[in-house]
């Protein structure tokens, strides 16, 4: 799978995005970085793809389970503060909604730590390549 990137000629550092047929996904920097502030930065999107993940796996679960959950609800808060220094942290809060135990919440939540963007966040070494196109 390929995502593709090109500037946009009317933002000062936005990009617009492709993915699989996706088109109107852009991304750009606050004002503050030199930006145009109109659209979600690419820590933004980081940070989204561990709180979405979290919540499909957790969905997935419950359905396969046969549980009441009718949705989820998260919020992803960042501290950013020492990034510099190597520690990028972040703080998932997560409400199941349904007629769920304790006991079905809390693995939920457990199940929620076992998603793919939460395993390649915390276990995977991640080689990038970077190249120049010919």
């Amino acid at each position: 799978m390929s995502i593709r990137l090109r500037s946009e000629r009317n933002g000062r550092l936005r990009e617009r995005a492709t993915i699989d047929g996706f088109e109107d996904l852009l991304v750009d920097v606050p004002e503050e970085y030199g930006g145009d502030g109109l659209a979600p930065d690419p820590h933004d999107y980081f940070d989204l793809s561990l709180g979405a993940c979290k919540a499909i796996t957790a969905r997935m679960y419950a359905r396969r389970k046969g549980w009441p959950l009718e949705s989820v609800e998260v919020t992803v808060n960042r501290d950013e503060r020492d990034e510099a220094r190597g520690v990028y942290r972040l703080e998932v809060i997560m409400q199941f909604h349904g007629d769920l135990d304790e006991t079905q919440r809390a693995r939920l939540e457990e199940i929620s730590d076992k998603c793919p963007i939460h395993r390649l966040m915390t276990t995977s070494e991640v080689e990038i390549t970077t190249r120049r196109s010919t």
